[in-house]
């Protein structure tokens, strides 16, 4: 009663940016620390605020959890649809998602560590229908860049959206997610000079592909 009584006192717009507090602070530890290792009473730390109001607002540590996945997704999705890759001649458009999307797993460790935590949890955090709605809107996007660059020969005629999709962001992720373990293999620098040759191999590997 106290908490919603707060909550009232607070008005929407200062419930909206205590919950999108809590979001980025749980973000950040889940990251960090796993869905295991991640606290509650780091995250109301973080937030600034306590952990009756955390459980007000998600319930339970993996609801939280479920809606950091999501908050993560949301986030992608709205910087790849700041893209605009309509607007963009079809060769533009592919090279323009190719840097976007390894340089987007560069600059958001989190973004990372997040997905390999869910992935250890075999996907049970995540709300498939909820995930396939966010995801349409760049199939669409990267299906017009396909049709096009094919109507005008560019592009081979038989390349899946969904396919290219998941061929540009495993080409993009893995090397930013084992940087560590390929410098220690292949005797390579993490950073740098690795990553600006590996971001380059990635849209000429995409080009190689979808060359009629």
């Amino acid at each position: 009663m106290r908490i919603e009584a707060a909550r009232r006192r607070r008005g929407p717009r200062d419930a909206e940016a205590t919950r999108a507090a809590i979001l980025d602070a749980a973000r950040a530890e889940f990251a960090e620390s796993g869905l295991g290792g991640g606290r509650i009473d780091a995250i109301a730390d973080r937030a600034g605020c306590n952990k009756a109001m955390i459980y007000h607002y998600f319930g339970s540590k993996d609801a939280l959890f479920s809606a950091v996945l999501e908050h993560n997704y949301v986030l992608i999705r709205a910087a790849e649809a700041g893209l605009n890759l309509a607007r963009l001649a079809p060769e533009d458009a592919v090279r323009t998602f190719v840097e976007f999307s390894f340089d987007y797993v560069t600059a958001n460790p989190e973004f990372i560590q997040l997905l390999n935590e869910e992935n250890l949890h075999r996907g049970r955090h995540i709300d498939p229908d909820h995930a396939r709605q966010l995801n349409s809107p760049v199939i669409g996007a990267l299906a017009g860049v396909l049709a096009r660059g094919a109507e005008q020969g560019l592009f081979r005629a038989d390349a899946d959206p969904q396919q290219l999709y998941i061929t540009i962001a495993s080409i993009c992720y893995f090397p930013v997610s084992n940087r560590y373990t390929l410098s220690a293999i292949f005797d390579l620098p993490r950073d740098g000079e690795m990553l600006r040759q590996r971001r380059q191999q990635a849209i000429d590997v995409i080009f190689g592909y979808l060359r009629p």
